[in-house]
């Protein structure tokens, strides 16, 4: 690499890890997101109950809500290190969820979860639920319970710019691909394109980090992720080829609490009707210039 291109690298290095790092230092560019005039104002419910259901009975009883949500992923779920706000679309989705099931949402304590950790925190009671790109499967939903979907993602690639031999999933064989440990992206490359060498980290802006400094060749996850990315850094990152996959976000909840689950259910058809949801992505996840789409159909399962 240039000695200019070794700083521009560095510069969106910095640009790029403010979210993923436990502290910031005086200099360093602020975590690009809404601002709080711009996003949606949620009613909280007035005399809501839901007793049959012990995880929001525990929540009641603290004051609060505590949800599991990612800090990493621009536009979607983002942490700044200098105030501890979390801002992005998926922190949207867990506010009006939160105004819906009584609490205000500017009470919520969120704590940062892993992807490879997500079922073990909802098992265990660390939270009392979950939003954070999780995309609701089969395997999944003999650990924890799911509401929703209330978006649609699909799995896609995110390479340098002047990557020119990456054009999809199968152009990976022998190339470096970087994914999140335990994520439904990692597992679908490792299963279907056995050939490409596959790396995991903890976070998506380590891959992300990784394939700036030239370590890892592409990152694969949904694509809101990867928009994200690529449009902080437009001159060294794009995304390439068409989604390859159908990914269903869906919140997550302790497997058991049926009366939550569709309590959340009933939030997200509220807040898609009334137009909190259009709005809350209007200003997070729309600014990566993808306008927005339809919300899925709520797949109301039948209590197991």
């Amino acid at each position: 690499m240039t000695r200019a291109r070794h700083a521009l690298v560095a510069l969106v290095l910095v640009a790029l890890a403010t979210a993923a790092t436990a502290c910031g230092k005086d200099g360093s560019p602020p975590v690009k997101g809404p601002q709080p005039d711009e996003l949606p104002v949620y009613r909280v419910a007035t005399g809501f109950r839901l007793p049959d259901s012990p995880t929001w009975n525990r929540a009641k009883r603290r004051g609060h809500l505590v949800v599991g949500a990612k800090e990493d992923q621009p536009y979607l779920g983002e942490k700044d290190p200098a105030t501890g706000r979390y801002f992005g679309f998926d922190i949207e989705i867990a506010r009006m969820t939160a105004a819906s099931l009584g609490f205000d949402p500017d009470t919520i304590e969120f704590r940062t979860i892993a992807s490879a950790n997500r079922e073990t925190a909802l098992q265990n009671g660390q939270v009392d639920y979950y939003v954070g790109t999780y995309t609701i499967n089969d395997n999944r939903k003999k650990l924890v319970g799911f509401a929703g979907p209330y978006y649609m993602a699909g799995q896609s690639l995110l390479v340098r710019t002047d990557e020119d031999d990456i054009k999809g999933p199968r152009d990976l064989a022998g190339k470096r691909v970087c994914s999140a440990a335990g994520s439904t992206p990692y597992q679908r490359i490792a299963a279907e394109y056995p050939e490409a060498d596959l790396v995991a980290y903890d976070t998506y802006a380590v891959c992300v980090d990784n394939l700036l400094t030239f370590q890892v060749d592409a990152v694969t996850t949904d694509d809101t992720i990867l928009l994200g990315f690529a449009a902080k850094a437009p001159d060294e990152l794009k995304v390439v080829g068409k989604p390859f996959s159908q990914e269903p976000y869906g919140i997550g909840v302790p497997r058991s609490d049926n009366a939550l689950r569709f309590a959340v259910d009933d939030a997200l058809a509220a807040n898609e009707r009334n137009g909190n949801w259009k709005k809350a992505y209007d200003a997070t996840l729309g600014l990566s210039g993808v306008p927005a789409p339809k919300p899925p159909a709520i797949d109301r399962y039948p209590a197991s």
